[in-house]
């Protein structure tokens, strides 16, 4: 390396306003992150228009998880192999003329198909940005940059089923991929124009790099089918279903391959190695849970309001909106207080204020008004602003510079895995929690109970007022109790979901403390060059 290299290598800044790159390169993310959850409350549209059955309709969501899983861990490797802008802009165009073609598909095999390209697409855009991001500020400003991607992450999928939902009642849902060709359009545009690659990445565009063909296929095949699990094992009764039960074998051998094989390989897809680092092998948890509690309560709670509360899914979505909102206030708030005050106090706190207002969502009842809905959910996350900003900073403490790639493709994808994990589990319990106490409840709907014997009268003698005779009064009285003691067991699920939600986050109140504390202004690793 000749003197000027060096000293380009050490000196080197982006030719624009990092906050202009910033904004630029969130633009395509939150584009991105709004569309993986607007279209959810557009299925049944789907269907109807193509039609199809619902059950056939959830592939449109499972195809884009499935390729979003695959694409997200390979990003890392794959900037390195065609430069980190390059593939960027490629992601990005990707995105856009898969959108075009989701919005035109005549048939849902097409949808399905476009929609894989596009959660292909999708997969490398956020790890990109958070890479870019990393690069382009000083590690003493990567709390206010992070802020930014930050609002991308956790604000879009606030608002994606409100405005899903508005999209799909007022118009057509092809509109909901439509709206995302002017963005890509503009995104391109811009990121042509203000983004650029570091000299420590340019160097090693070109040079022979030898292509990991078994790291690939054990990513493809171990993350495609375990998604595939986690998204329809539910619906299929889990292991009662042979597929699943395959599937998941499968996921689990090509998983384990994959980590024996990246841990030994010269050229590893995904930098394993790099979990040696404590505060790297640390956020890596914390990222999964973080995405388990955002993704798991951002499908909760609207289920919640329009299964047991009648609500619309424009109405549901507008209980989530506001939380994301406030967070746009609060992630700036973040981003300064990371670069004054110990980022371990900070996760402590957030995991604190996310257990407390899990804890206060307990008390659901089926009379809950709406304004109380927004408070619960804007408490909820507002913790999340106070854990996302220094995980993301912690994350890099150590970690050379030419592997900040390969940090936020991991980052990335364990938050998507938690999200995957979160919403598998948690419906699960709902639907396992609702059996039990289902099951609970009508061990005490006998005569032996006076309160049952009352209530069973009481609704009966109110039948036969309206006109019904004594056999069929008691018939539609036992009918109606029965709902009444499903509707309760529903509700108590949900509580207790809130509930065990509560206590995981609160065992993690202590564990910020065992990372280590970065110190002030510090640079990456001197092996990074």
């Amino acid at each position: 390396m000749t003197e000027a290299e060096h000293h380009e290598l050490h000196t080197w800044k982006p030719r624009f306003n990092p906050w202009i790159i910033a904004m630029v390169v969130t633009l395509a993310t939150f584009m991105e992150i709004l569309d993986s959850s607007i279209a959810n409350v557009a299925l049944n549209h789907i269907a109807g228009g193509l039609s199809a059955g619902q059950d056939e309709a959830t592939w449109v969501l499972t195809s884009y998880l499935v390729s979003n899983a695959v694409v997200l861990p390979m990003s890392g490797w794959l900037t390195t192999v065609i430069g980190r802008k390059r593939f960027y802009m490629t992601c990005v165009a990707l995105f856009t003329a898969s959108s075009f073609l989701c919005g035109l598909a005549p048939t849902l095999p097409l949808l399905i198909f476009f929609r894989i390209v596009q959660g292909a697409g999708g997969g490398g855009m956020g790890p990109s940005e958070q890479a870019i991001l990393a690069d382009t500020f000083p590690p003493e400003k990567r709390g206010l940059a992070f802020s930014v991607f930050g609002m991308a992450v956790v604000v879009a999928p606030a608002i994606g089923p409100t405005l899903g939902g508005w999209i799909t009642d007022n118009y057509d849902w092809r509109w909901i991929f439509f709206i995302n060709i002017p963005v890509g359009i503009l995104s391109l545009f811009l990121t042509s124009m203000v983004v650029e690659d570091p000299p420590w990445l340019r160097g090693r565009q070109g040079k022979s790099i030898k292509v990991d063909y078994i790291g690939l296929s054990l990513i493809v095949i171990g993350l495609g089918f375990l998604q595939v699990v986690l998204d329809k094992g539910q619906q299929d009764d889990w292991f009662g279903s042979t597929y699943i039960a395959v599937f998941f074998a499968v996921s689990m051998v090509a998983l384990v391959a994959l980590v024996i094989h990246e841990w030994r390989h010269p050229h590893p897809i995904l930098e394993l190695k790099l979990l040696k680092n404590r505060n790297f092998a640390a956020t890596v948890l914390f990222n999964f849970i973080l995405g388990a509690t955002l993704f798991g309560t951002t499908v909760l709670i609207p289920l919640f309001l329009q299964t047991m509360m009648g609500y619309t899914a424009q109405k549901s979505g507008e209980v989530l909106s506001p939380a994301g909102f406030m967070l746009i206030l609060l992630f700036p708030i973040a981003g300064i207080l990371s670069t004054k005050v110990d980022p371990r106090y900070m996760i402590a706190c957030g995991f604190a204020m996310t257990a407390v207002a899990l804890y206060h969502i307990t008390n659901l009842s089926l009379t809950v008004d709406f304004r109380t809905m927004i408070l619960w959910r804007c408490y909820q996350m507002s913790g999340l602003a106070f854990i996302f900003i220094p995980i993301s900073i912690l994350s890099y403490v150590g970690v050379p510079r030419n592997m900040s790639n390969q940090v936020s493709g991991i980052s990335n994808f364990i938050r998507n895995l938690g999200g995957s994990v979160g919403i598998s589990m948690l419906t699960t319990f709902l639907a396992r929690q609702s059996q039990i106490h289902q099951t609970n409840l009508v061990a005490h709907a006998t005569s032996a109970n006076p309160q049952f014997n009352q209530l069973m009268h009481g609704s009966a003698a109110n039948m036969a007022r309206s006109g019904s005779g004594p056999v069929a009064a008691m018939h539609q009285a036992y009918s109606q109790i029965m709902g009444l003691i499903q509707q309760q067991a529903a509700l108590l699920s949900y509580v207790n979901a809130f509930w065990w939600a509560a206590v995981i986050v609160a065992c993690l109140i202590p564990m910020p403390f065992l990372l280590k504390k970065p110190r002030p202004g510090e640079v990456p690793a001197s092996g990074a060059h």
